[in-house]
């Protein structure tokens, strides 16, 4: 039986009625129970083709990835055929798309699909060629099946608005979790209706044995599914954190409500050689998925959580209410890319850390240190290029490698018009009212032009406005921080801040690789930190593990990453080598101090507009 979450108006109605040689629905079939070679049968049974060729395509890109994946390289054996199961000639002409002649006698095209998971080299999202991991697909039969559709499921050029009716068949010890409609009641086969490609694969599912939890929060349904190859962790021990969460989110939000339902497919990896290594989460207009190491303790995976499915949810605001023709007709074999990723991923960034200063859950001084974090890491990047021409060309140089800046200045960017709408309403409005009134113009039904979404907000909200996404977004301006902090009685000072374990000044590592060895050890030329004192770790020390994660070349950026969530006391464990002798070093995180640039609130006379931003 497969456990659903469901919009109304995604269900597509059928009829039947007299039956008729032409054929507009398109019959996918994932076959689930006999997997071979770790790889999935896919069989389509074709819409009616007029025409004497028909282009096949398996996606390049899919929305919120902002990469080309080419997912075409997992597909093999395509295969075309005719009612009479004779094959019909079939070309392969590039990775991702094939040509198939004599097209008015198709009637079924299959393939094999490889998993990405098991491909998978280690980096994090834009520090690898990998496809990103919670964009990605696992098979692993009688276990676990990672459905991201768009790399199960291909579209013919021209029928892309044509419904799909994706049938599943599953071990019967597996149960399935998605946002998508179960119209089968069989507990070994689910059945699903899409009005078109695009809905279907913005669908995604994971199948494993049933671990499931739901709420409430007001009167959104929440569903999270969680797969822990060991057992470590369950649904129920994330979901008190994420409830809490979740209903300060919807709070924060206020009438901004497109939708009812949501789903949390969370995978947690081995991070082994053939699992999952890109963590993090991508989001979809009703549901998330999120890949994160299974090695990290309860507390760590907890924090992590918060600041990733909160940033993932806030995409119900944008670009589920709020986006442009580019992404409401995405092309997936040549994407064209709007200009306002600030806005996609920068509004959401943003909303994702201002939420928790608004609803309790960090204090004013942490929210600050988190946006001058920011402000430092997009000081690093090209600071001078223009972000709508960067996200106009994000998929290719020198652009491409700017993409990551859409979570530093990209959050920036939505904070300085969030200060610029305070300051001219006497701290009574933000961007949050700015975005429900865009939600009210638009919705997720009606895009808008991308030439014309400065003006139409700067109707909605103040000249200052647009003058402010003219020269700082479109132009090549470095924003001025600090003029925008003072405007809310914020000045700049110096703070004492936790360091991380790995990176001195969040840049220079106290780790590398040994080029003849392959192993990561401590570098004996730098001062060791208050971290690796406490635990007695010495230079030239081999970094063997870090709570139970191996560390080597594959995974030691998430292992860096995950550090960046540890507190002072919390419990870790290292194991090492020293002098060619294994050794465990048990005890609780130290972390070093340093001295950064920061902010604090200090003018008085502005404590109304300042609490209307921050608390408002």
């Amino acid at each position: 039986m497969f456990l659903t979450l469901a919009v109304a108006s995604f269900i597509w109605s059928c009829k039947t009625g007299p039956s008729s040689s032409k054929k507009d629905e398109v019959d996918v079939l994932i076959d689930l129970v006999n997997v071979k070679d770790d790889k999935v049968m896919v069989t389509i049974a074709t819409p009616t083709f007029t025409t004497e060729t028909t282009t096949f395509n398996i996606p390049k890109t899919v929305p919120g990835t902002y990469s080309e994946d080419n997912y075409g390289k997992f597909i093999e054996n395509v295969q075309a055929f005719d009612a009479n199961g004779n094959g019909l000639t079939i070309t392969k002409l590039t990775e991702n798309t094939y040509k198939i002649s004599e097209a008015t006698k198709l009637s079924k095209v299959t393939y094999l699909v490889n998993d990405s998971f098991d491909t998978e080299k280690g980096g994090g999202f834009g520090q690898s060629e990998d496809v990103f991991s919670p964009a990605g697909t696992n098979i692993k039969a009688g276990e676990n099946f990672m459905l991201n559709t768009h790399g199960f499921v291909g579209y013919f050029e021209g029928k892309e608005l044509s419904p799909y009716k994706l049938t599943i068949t599953h071990p019967a010890t597996l149960q399935g979790v998605s946002a998508l409609v179960d119209t089968d009641d069989s507990s070994d086969k689910d059945v699903f209706i899409s009005k078109r490609y695009a809905e279907l694969v913005d669908m995604p599912l994971m199948y494993s044995k049933p671990d499931i939890t739901t709420f409430m929060v007001d009167d959104m349904e929440i569903i999270i599914s969680v797969y822990s190859p060991t057992g470590k962790y369950t649904a129920a021990d994330i979901t008190p954190n994420m409830e809490t969460m979740m209903n300060a989110q919807k709070r924060f939000l206020g009438p901004i409500n497109s939708t009812k339902k949501y789903a949390i497919l969370l995978y947690l990896s081995e991070a082994n050689e053939v699992d999952a290594k890109g963590f993090g989460a991508l989001e979809h207009t009703t549901s998330t998925t999120v890949v994160m190491p299974e090695g990290m303790e309860l507390e760590q995976l907890q924090e992590q959580l918060k600041d990733v499915v909160s940033h993932e949810f806030f995409h119900i605001v944008t670009p589920l209410s709020v986006h442009s023709n580019e992404i409401h007709y995405f092309d997936f074999i040549n994407p064209k890319m709007s200009e306002h990723l600030w806005m996609y991923e920068g509004v959401t960034e943003y909303f994702a850390n201002l939420f928790q200063v608004n609803q309790g859950l960090i204090d004013e001084a942490e929210f600050y240190e988190r946006m001058s974090q920011k402000i430092q890491q997009s000081k690093m990047m090209n600071d001078k290029m223009s972000f709508t021409k960067m996200s106009k060309n994000v998929l290719k140089a020198p652009y491409k490698d700017q993409y990551v800046n859409v979570y530093q200045k990209g959050a920036l960017i939505a904070m300085c018009m969030d200060i610029i709408i305070r300051e001219n309403s006497n701290g009574e409005k933000g961007i949050l009212n700015l975005m429900q009134d865009l939600s009210k113009e638009y919705g997720s039904k009606k895009p808008f032009k991308d030439e014309e979404l400065f003006a139409k907000i700067t109707s909605l909200t103040y000249p200052a406005v647009g003058a402010f996404l003219n020269k700082y977004v479109a132009g090549e301006t470095p924003i001025p921080y600090e003029e925008f902090f003072e405007k809310m009685g914020v000045t700049k000072t110096t703070i004492e801040v936790p360091g991380n374990a790995f990176l001195k000044d969040m840049q220079v590592p106290y780790i590398s690789v040994d080029p003849g060895t392959r192993e990561i050890f401590f570098l004996p030329s730098i001062e060791p930190n208050d971290f690796m004192t406490n635990l007695g770790i010495q230079g030239d020390d081999r970094l063997l593990y870090v709570n139970d994660i191996e560390a080597n070349l594959q995974n030691i950026e998430n292992i860096i990453v995950s550090s960046f969530s540890w507190k002072d006391g919390d419990p870790v464990t290292v194991k090492i080598k020293r002098d060619g002798k294994e050794q465990e070093l048990k005890g609780t995180v130290k972390l070093p101090k340093e001295n950064r640039e920061g902010y604090q609130s200090t003018d008085e006379n502005k404590k109304t507009v300042r609490e209307g931003w921050l608390k408002g």
